[in-house]
């Protein structure tokens, strides 16, 4: 593999076309394109100013470096990425890709990234400003996740999510076939028009959870007090280790709970209409 070190590139693809490449504390100033249609690459240590530096590149390393806000839309139609305790400053990241592998990555401007992407892997990584994140995508695994950002994972499919914190408005909308354990989700309308979502000792908070849901599974769940108009035009089996403000309308399956300040079956409900609802704790 050739070896290029403390170095400096800029301007209109450098690098194009390298193929059994090192770098090792390269800076790549602006420009475009540095390192599009290459393979087997691996980059230690280095910052990367310029647009699209890693466009079209099958089989490459990232590990300790800076990608800078001029970075943009750095990773595209790009395969088996793994990367590794890096700073992604750039927003639009990994787009159209197969097989990313993230590790201890920090991307605070996340916003519109991981579109289209299939056969994710995350570990301890942490995302801000991350509005509209993986959009589209298929096979996620993620395991250690820190996320603020709203409407995130739309579309997804294949999805098992561990011991996560996301705060996020209207996530998991249109997903289907999806799994979080021992995680904690804030946000409004989480998981509208799911199928197949299935929690495991989640803590939810957000006004009108779980609406529209197609075989919504809970198990051993807990609700904050905001979580009201739970469960409209769902069906489900659900079991809720805390109280529930307010239920309207389940359409089938059944919810145990402690207890529910208030259940609304109105003319609105829809067929077959014959959810059970069982209070752990009557009195």
């Amino acid at each position: 593999m050739k070896e290029i070190k403390n170095e400096e590139f800029g301007g209109e693809r450098p690098l194009f076309a390298s193929h059994g490449l090192r770098l090792d504390n390269v800076t790549v100033h602006a420009g475009e394109s540095a390192l599009k249609e290459c393979s087997d690459i691996e980059a230690v240590n280095c910052r990367f100013e310029g647009k699209y530096p890693f466009w079209h590149v099958d089989r490459f390393r990232i590990s300790h470096c800076t990608f800078t806000p001029g970075a943009r839309a750095a990773l595209w139609y790009s395969t088996a990425l793994v990367m590794n305790d890096t700073l992604v400053e750039a927003p639009k990241m990994f787009r159209e890709m197969d097989g990313v592998s993230l590790s201890k990555v920090r991307i605070p401007d996340a916003q519109e990234t991981l579109w289209h992407c299939r056969n994710i892997i995350c570990r301890d990584c942490e995302v801000e400003n991350a509005d509209y994140l993986f959009m589209h995508c298929t096979g996620i695994r993620i395991d250690g996740w820190r996320q603020k950002g709203n409407y995130s994972f739309q579309y997804c499919r294949d999805v098992e999510i561990r011991n996560a914190r996301i705060e996020s408005k209207d996530a998991f909308w249109n997903t289907e076939n999806v799994t979080v354990c021992d995680s904690e989700l804030h946000g409004e309308y989480l998981g509208w028009h799911s199928r197949n979502l299935r929690l495991v000792r989640c803590h939810i908070s957000g006004t009108q959870p779980l609406c529209y849901a197609d075989n919504l599974v809970l198990e051993h769940c807990t609700f904050d007090a905001d979580c009201d108009l739970a469960f409209e035009e769902s069906s489900l089996k659900a079991v809720v280790d805390s109280h529930i403000t307010s239920v309207k309308n389940p359409t089938s399956g059944s919810i145990q709970a402690p207890s529910i300040g208030e259940v609304i079956i109105d003319g609105n409900v829809k067929a077959p209409a014959d959810c059970k609802i069982i209070l752990n704790d009557p009195s």
